[in-house]
Order: C-alpha cells, then sequence, then structure tokens
C-alpha cells in the first residue's frame, strides 16, 4: 500500500506552479495605465455637430463653384464618322485596311478655355476590368529586359504564330495588344492647335512599371491585329501612351489623358477636328468620345465631391439644432438614476 504525499508537499508544489505561471508584471497587462474616458454630454454632441456643418458646407460650395468653372467640351464620333454607305456594315468598314478613315468634324467652344487644356479619350461599355483581360500582362517583362520570355500571363498574346517563329511578344498580353489608336490634330482659325503628349503618364509608372531598357519586339505583328502599333527604337519607359493605357479603369465608361494644348482657346470659336477613326469598338458595341477639359483645383468637372460634403454638412447641422431643441424643451440632469430600468419598474426587479 502506497504512502500518500504529505499536505505539505502538495501546497509547495502548486505554490510553485501557480507562480510558475505568473505573468511578469506590468501596468499594461494589469490594464492600470491611464485612460481618457470621455462622457459624451448634450452640449459635446451638439457642438461637435455643428463644427462639422460649419467646415463641411463651405468646402462644399467652394468644391461646386470650382467644378462649375470646368469648361468641358465632349463630342462622340463613332456614329458620325462612319461613311453614310457603311453604316449598317461598321465592323467590316474598320477592318478594312484600304478604307478612309479620316474624319472631318467642327466642335463650337462657347466658353473660353484657359491652358492647359487637357484632351482626352473617352469609351463607353468598354470592361477593361474584366478580371482575364487584368491579368493578361506580365510586370516583370514590363520591368526588366532579362524578363522577356516570361510571358505565362500574357495568353493569348504571349507568342508570335509558328510560322513567324513563335517568338516572344514585347509587351505581352491582351491590355498593350488592344491598346486605342485613334488619332486627333486640332486647328482653329487655320492654325493647328499642337497636342503636347509629353508627361501623360504618371511618373511612378514610368520609372517602377517600366523599364527604360525594355524595347518592343514582335509586337502587333501577328494576323489579328488589336490596336497600335510601338515604335521599336524607343524603350517603354517613354511609350507614354502605353503607359497611359495600361492603367486599367474600374469602371466600363473611362476617360484617359490623350495630350495637353498649352494655349487658350477663345470663347465661340470653331474647332477644326481631324480623327483618324481605327479603333474597333463597333464590334462589341462600345462608343467613343473625344473630350476637350479644362481644370480646377479640384480636378475636372465633378459635381459628386461638393454635392457629398454639402450633404454631410446639412445633415450634421440638422442634428444640431434638433438635439439643441431637445436639450431646451426636455431637458433632464446628466446620469440621472430615475432613467435605471430597475427603477423605472421596481416591481420587476428579481
Amino acid at each position: 500500500m502506497s504512502a500518500e504525499p504529505s499536505s505539505t508537499s502538495v501546497a509547495v508544489a502548486d505554490g510553485q506552479s501557480k507562480s510558475a505561471r505568473k505573468p511578469k508584471y506590468s501596468r499594461f497587462s494589469q490594464q492600470e495605465l491611464h485612460a481618457w474616458q470621455p462622457i459624451l454630454t448634450p452640449s459635446w454632441a451638439i457642438s461637435i455637430f455643428t463644427v462639422i456643418g460649419l467646415i463641411f458646407v463651405p468646402v462644399g460650395l467652394a468644391s461646386l463653384f470650382a467644378s462649375e468653372s470646368v469648361v468641358e467640351v465632349p463630342f462622340r464620333y463613332d456614329e458620325e464618322c462612319l461613311p453614310p454607305n457603311r453604316k449598317n456594315d461598321a465592323v467590316a468598314y474598320i477592318k478594312d485596311d484600304k478604307a478612309n478613315k479620316t474624319c472631318n468634324m467642327k466642335l463650337t467652344v462657347k466658353s473660353k478655355m484657359t491652358a492647359p487644356v487637357y484632351v482626352y479619350y473617352q469609351l463607353d461599355n468598354f470592361y477593361q476590368n474584366h478580371r482575364r483581360f487584368v491579368k493578361s500582362r506580365d510586370d516583370k517583362q514590363l520591368r526588366k529586359k532579362a524578363s522577356e520570355n516570361d510571358v505565362g500571363s500574357c495568353s493569348p498574346e504571349d507568342y508570335t504564330p509558328n510560322e513567324m517563329g513563335h517568338k516572344p511578344i514585347v509587351p505581352c498580353g491582351l491590355i498593350a495588344w488592344s491598346m486605342f489608336n485613334d488619332t486627333y490634330k486640332l486647328s482653329s482659325n487655320n492654325k493647328e492647335l499642337v497636342i503636347n503628349k509629353k508627361n501623360i503618364a504618371w511618373k511612378s509608372d514610368q520609372d517602377a512599371k517600366f523599364g527604360s531598357d525594355v524595347y518592343p519586339k514582335n509586337f502587333q505583328v501577328g494576323g489579328l491585329r488589336g490596336g497600335a502599333k510601338l515604335n521599336e527604337s524607343i524603350p517603354l519607359s517613354d511609350q507614354e501612351d502605353l503607359i497611359v493605357w495600361m492603367r486599367t479603369a474600374a469602371l466600363p465608361t473611362f476617360r484617359k489623358l490623350y495630350g495637353k494644348i498649352e494655349t487658350d482657346i477663345n470663347d465661340n470659336v470653331e474647332v477644326m477636328l481631324v480623327i483618324e477613326n481605327n479603333y474597333n469598338t463597333y464590334e462589341f458595341g462600345a462608343r467613343k468620345s473625344i473630350v476637350l477639359s479644362t481644370t480646377a483645383w479640384v480636378g475636372g468637372r465633378n459635381h459628386f465631391l461638393g454635392m457629398a460634403y454639402i450633404l454631410i454638412g446639412g445633415i450634421s447641422l440638422l442634428l444640431a439644432v434638433g438635439f439643441l431643441l431637445l436639450y431646451v424643451m426636455q431637458p433632464r440632469p446628466l446620469g440621472d438614476p430615475s432613467y435605471l430600468s430597475w427603477n423605472r419598474n421596481p416591481g420587476t426587479l428579481r
């Protein structure tokens, strides 16, 4: 029959185990740090909503007025640039390399546009955010010359056809292959409005995403041509049209910067527009537009930001007024214990 351990040894062992599991003391672990626990009194709530309203409403009004000052001239030309006898077979027309794609149009600028005047192309019903489209590129290939054979995620625009040597395409993928290739020329009073296409891409994209030693190779040489061709003597970091196009849009209606006009355009002036209508949007029902626009300190014309500020500020002021009336008409002392549930219905307490 085995002897039972004494109560003293059990107590010592138990004390050692508890001591071993005891964490090191700190004010943080024991929740003894000083804390600020503000009490949201009615006066504080009214003051906060009032301050928010007094800040947001003026900012919203200033944003709205700045947006209104932006002069914007949009012009949709995909239907206008079709010859009358080819409107019923637009897809065959746009694919015909021998057809004349030059289109002459007139724009009337009703308000003065102060330089710089930004020229955008706008596409509607073009889903650049489609998952397969977005993934069809190789960032390593765009950055480094040594990675020009990395085309794993670029199918079907990864290699040239077998009869052309099955060589890697640089830049590969559907995004680059479908690059926008309509061109614009503008003039006013028999004087050309020169479109400057420098500094239209993000500087961070040029420096970090596109290599200065990477040059286009085997691009748009297959039987099925998607969009614009690239100059093989210019590195990708200097191909700003490509860089702008490859920053994919989140929505099916988007604008991308084509260039800048660095001279003023006076009011009530007719602008002659010569368009090379090359880009095929007819096959999938998309629409093309050219947009001339100035900017303000809030950017382009966009009423949403100003209206959002005014809405939030207005709601805050209404809440402040409502709380103030409630506080004046039905005041009550702060922390009144009579409003506790067991004091309001003492008979229900168990």
